[in-house]
Order: C-alpha cells, then sequence, then structure tokens
C-alpha cells in the first residue's frame, strides 16, 4: 500500500550540452514543483546533461560541470526529494569510465545514485559505445508524514522487457523484477524514449502489463522535444498496481504534472493525439527546436507549387511562426503555369514572404557551357537535373546572406528509390520530411486543410498529378509506381527488413519489387549526403538505418 505522497513529473525539454540552461530548466520546474506542495519531483534520462549525448560525454570537461550542476540542484532540495537524471563518473573505472545515472537528491545533498543496467544497441541506440552497464538495484525510502515507500529507481531501457523483441532475449536480466524483489513498492522510470507513430499505445501496453505482473506503481517521465534527428514525445505517466493509467501528461509539450498518490483519481490525464495530428506535432516541434537549438534566424524553402514544399511551408510557419518563413518560386520553361500560381497562392495563404527567381536565363547559359562536353549524347537526366542544382545554388545563396536554414522538401518515398538529386533539391540543413512517406505526406496535406483556420494549401497541389517538372509533360508515375505500391513496397523492404522474395508473396508485382529494391539499395550514396531528417516511423534513414554503399548482395 502507497503512502500519501506528492508525486511531479517534471517533463523539460533539454539541449545536449548546454548544462547551465538545462539547469535552469530543472531548477525552475523544483520550484515550482515544491510550492505545488509535491513531496517528489522526477526528471527525464539524462536532464542534467540532454539525450542523447553521443560523444560529447567524452568530454570530461563537461562531465565535470554536469556533476557540479547536480550539486547545485541537490542544494536546492531541502524541502522536497528530486530525482535526476545525470553523467556519473563511474567510481570502479574501467571501460568508458561513465554511467547513464540518476541522482536521489534530499536534504540538499545526493542521498543515493543509480546506474542503468540496460544499455540499448539497437536502431539509433549506441549507449554501450558511452556507457559502463550498472550492476546494482536501488530501492530508496521515500514518503510523506513519516511513513515511507521504497521507490525503486530504473531508467528507461530498464523498463522495456524482452517480451517486446517476441521472446528474443536480448539482455538476459530483469532490473523491474529485481528492483521489486529488493522491497519497492514504486517504480520510477526516467526516460528518453524517441517518438515514432504508434508507439505511445505500445508504450503504454508494454508498461501498463510489466505493473500487473510485478503489482507496483510505476511513475514514468519521458523527455520532450527535438534534439537533431531524434524526436521526443514527452507524455509521461503514472499506472496504479492494478495496471491503470491514472495520469499522464501532455504531448509534444513541456508540462508539470502533480498526482497524489493516495487520491490518484484527481490527477490531470491528457488524451494522445490521433496518429496523423501526432505526425504533424511531432515534426513542427522537432523544426522549431532544430532552429532554435542550431541558432538560426528563420527559415527559406523552395515552393514549386507541390505537395511536398506545401506541407512543409505550413509546418514551418506553425513552428517559428509566419513572419519568419520565406517561400521561393523558380520557374523554368517546363514550370506549368498553375505552380507558380498555387506557390503565390500558398505564400498567401500562409501569410509569408514570397519571392519568384526565374532560373531560365541561367538555365540557358548552363546550357551552352556544356555544349561541347555533352555533345554527341541524346538529352537526359544529366540536362534535367542542371535545373534542380540551380535552384539548390539559388536557395542556398539565399541561406547564407539571410542567416535562414534551408528546408529541403523531398519525401521518404523520392529519398528511398534515389528520386531526388544531389546538390539540388536535396541542398539544405534539415529535411522535415525525409521519414514521411509520399502517401502519409498527402494524409497531412488534407489534415492540415481540415485543421487550419481559413485557406490553407490550393486544392489543385492535391487534386493534380505530382511532377518534377524538369522536362514536357513530366509526371513521378513516369518513372516510379503509384505512390500507394511504391509505399507499400518500401515499409517492407525498409521498415520491416523484409527480403524481395518475401514481399512478392505478399501479392505484389514480383518484377516491380525486385526493382524497388534495386533503386533503394543503389540510392544508398545519396542518402549518405543527405541533409539531417526528422525520424516518425520505426526506420528513418540517417543514425538508425546504418548501410554500406559499396556493397553487392
Amino acid at each position: 500500500m502507497l503512502t500519501a505522497m506528492k508525486v511531479a513529473l517534471a517533463q523539460i525539454n533539454t539541449t545536449v550540452a548546454d548544462i547551465d540552461g538545462n539547469t535552469a530548466r530543472i531548477l525552475d520546474r523544483l520550484r515550482s514543483a515544491q510550492d505545488a506542495g509535491a513531496d517528489l519531483v522526477v526528471f527525464p534520462e539524462l536532464s542534467v546533461f540532454g539525450y542523447p549525448p553521443k560523444d560529447l560525454v567524452r568530454r570530461r570537461d563537461l562531465v565535470q560541470r554536469n556533476v557540479a550542476a547536480l550539486e547545485r540542484i541537490a542544494g536546492c532540495c531541502t524541502s522536497v526529494t528530486a530525482v535526476v537524471g545525470f553523467v556519473a563518473p563511474d567510481p570502479g573505472g574501467g571501460g568508458t569510465g561513465i554511467l547513464n545515472a540518476a541522482a536521489v537528491c534530499r536534504g540538499g545533498r545526493i542521498i543515493a545514485t543509480y546506474a542503468k543496467r540496460l544499455l540499448p544497441t539497437y536502431d539509433v541506440f549506441d549507449e554501450s559505445r558511452y556507457f559502463n552497464v550498472g550492476d546494482e538495484v536501488r530501492v530508496v525510502p521515500c514518503g510523506a508524514g513519516g511513513s515511507d515507500t521504497g521507490v525503486g529507481l530504473t531508467i528507461c531501457e530498464d523498463l522495456w522487457n524482452d517480451r517486446q523483441f517476441e521472446d528474443r532475449r536480448i539482455y538476459g536480466v530483469d532490473p523491474v523484477a529485481q528492483t521489486v524483489a529488493a522491497g519497492a513498492g514504486l517504480l520510477l522510470n526516467l526516460s528518453a524514449s524517441p517518438y515514432r507513430a504508434g508507439k505511445q499505445e505500445q508504450r503504454e501496453r508494454l508498461f501498463t502489463q510489466q505493473v500487473r505482473d510485478h503489482g507496483v506503481s510505476l511513475v514514468y517521465v519521458n523527455l520532450v522535444g527535438g534534439n537533431d534527428d531524434l524526436l521526443f514525445d514527452g507524455a509521461s505517466l503514472t499506472i496504479d498496481a492494478q495496471g491503470n493509467v491514472v495520469a499522464r501528461a501532455k504531448a509534444f509539450d513541456e508540462d508539470l504534472l502533480l498526482v497524489d498518490l493516495s487520491a490518484p483519481d484527481t490527477a490531470r490525464r491528457e488524451c494522445y493525439p490521433r496518429r496523423i495530428e501526432g505526425i504533424r506535432r511531432a515534426l513542427v516541434m522537432g523544426l522549431r527546436d532544430y532552429i532554435v537549438k542550431c541558432g538560426f534566424g528563420g527559415v527559406v524553402l523552395g515552393l514549386s507549387g507541390g505537395v511536398d514544399s506545401a506541407v512543409t511551408a505550413v509546418l514551418a510557419v506553425e513552428a517559428v511562426g509566419r513572419q519568419s518563413v520565406h517561400g521561393v518560386a523558380m520557374p523554368s520553361r517546363y514550370s506549368s503555369a498553375h505552380s507558380l500560381e498555387d506557390a503565390g497562392l500558398l505564400a498567401e495563404n500562409l501569410g509569408i514572404r514570397f519571392s519568384v527567381l526565374p532560373i531560365e536565363g541561367v538555365h540557358r547559359a548552363a546550357e551552352q557551357a556544356l555544349v561541347e562536353p555533352f555533345a554527341g549524347t541524346p538529352p537526359g537526366i544529366a540536362e534535367e537535373n542542371v535545373q534542380a542544382r540551380i535552384r539548390g545554388t539559388f536557395l542556398m545563396a539565399l541561406s547564407n546572406k539571410s542567416g535562414a536554414l534551408l528546408l529541403t522538401t523531398g519525401n521518404k518515398s523520392e529519398l528511398a528509390v534515389g528520386y531526388c538529386t544531389l546538390y539540388g533539391d536535396m541542398c539544405g540543413g534539415l529535411a522535415v520530411l525525409s521519414d514521411v512517406p509520399k502517401t502519409v505526406v498527402y494524409e497531412l496535406a488534407r489534415h492540415l486543410n481540415a485543421t487550419w483556420t481559413g485557406p490553407c494549401i490550393p486544392q489543385r497541389t492535391l487534386d493534380k498529378p505530382p511532377s518534377a517538372e524538369l522536362k514536357p509533360d513530366q509526371a513521378d508515375q513516369d518513372t516510379l509506381p503509384p505512390y500507394e505500391v511504391l509505399d507499400a513496397i518500401l515499409e517492407l523492404y525498409v521498415e520491416q527488413e523484409l527480403c524481395v522474395a518475401d514481399i512478392a508473396t505478399r501479392g505484389l508485382d514480383p518484377v516491380t519489387v525486385e526493382r524497388v529494391a534495386r533503386w533503394v539499395d543503389r540510392s544508398e550514396y545519396k542518402r549518405k549526403q543527405a541533409a539531417v531528417g526528422l525520424k516518425v516511423t520505426s526506420r528513418a534513414f540517417g543514425t538508425g538505418r546504418r548501410m554500406p554503399i559499396a556493397a553487392r548482395y
């Protein structure tokens, strides 16, 4: 039976290695929690240092600063207990020399620490590269009114039981079971669990099952915000010993959620956004944080009149405001009149700055300069891509001049099969839609139109066949299968990692499947040079998918 205890779930947005900024955020939430009457305040994983820290944890000066900051935080915990994630030097030495740790701060000092025991090395994770493995359970008495509950500490992956891997054991140890056996009546989990569409519900099912199995309550505090390609959705929660979710914090926003464990029915319980709205909010959050944390003064992007650039522009306005977005149309002789009209109408609807920079003169000059080296060869992709590269040059010039971040607008379907131009439409610092398949881009566009106040994406943009417009009467489907077919194949080949033969048994044309798989494999060299992309699926190009370029299979 839990004692009367008020727990504050301090869901914050940290920046990697911004020790001072992260500490200020922690202290601010600590004061707010104390003012609200909290007995215990819980922060996310590595909240002092920021997550994921990557090779910055090799900087011993930063590790020392994060330890000093933790001591400062502990000094402020005079009337409340706080559990804070930080990078801890490993007193045992050896290995990497550091631990992914949680500190229990009470009475103005650090009274206990715990080191993460399960270090993931799959998908985007590579924690064993940086941290030593913890080897001890930690249960700390904590309570109110003179009656204590054993509070068991865990960090992120410690809670992800092997059952999620379909009976594939990858750790051979269950920290949760051992912590409960050591006397924990309440589990805390400090987490930095990256978002992907559908993960929130999966995560909750896993946690409620864990709670039911062990008969203890759980307080789970997740990081929120974007750090490079990874997006953290927050949605921290409390689950009672019967497996009921009694409190849930906001998704995709900072939050301070107070839960009285003796009266859980009084707690706030936010709802998860539905799937397409979750993708929208994740992308907006990730775009905003990338711009703010990297210090850019706004964004610039090409507006083609197509759906990808339209969706990217809307998300940019939601992220940083219309005054900080500059859309640029760059028509050539192959651009249709409606493309320029649709780009202009979109800009008008959004209220953003809009420029038209015709590329015809530069394009003809480039063609003339290439007459001799191209002599005797038929016109083809090389000539088409000159236009894309001129546009990329113009956009990069505007980015350099203004200090604005250039957004690339290509989607996951195009990036997967190499239907994009290196140093052309791939130019830019952030690829907002690079993990969003084309069919989902259309779904997102319709959702934006349905929820936007006033006119948004022109209907013609959604109705017309997609085209790169690099030659007369061009359409994507001249080269690619219909996007519904292409995306179905890519889901199976890239995200589920099925082989061509297995995919062909799913009712898909074997010749088309083999052709798409070949395109994916041969385009790896392009993706290695692509801008950072925001991850919203289970298998994004970039950090979580590390494929060789020179390979035959």
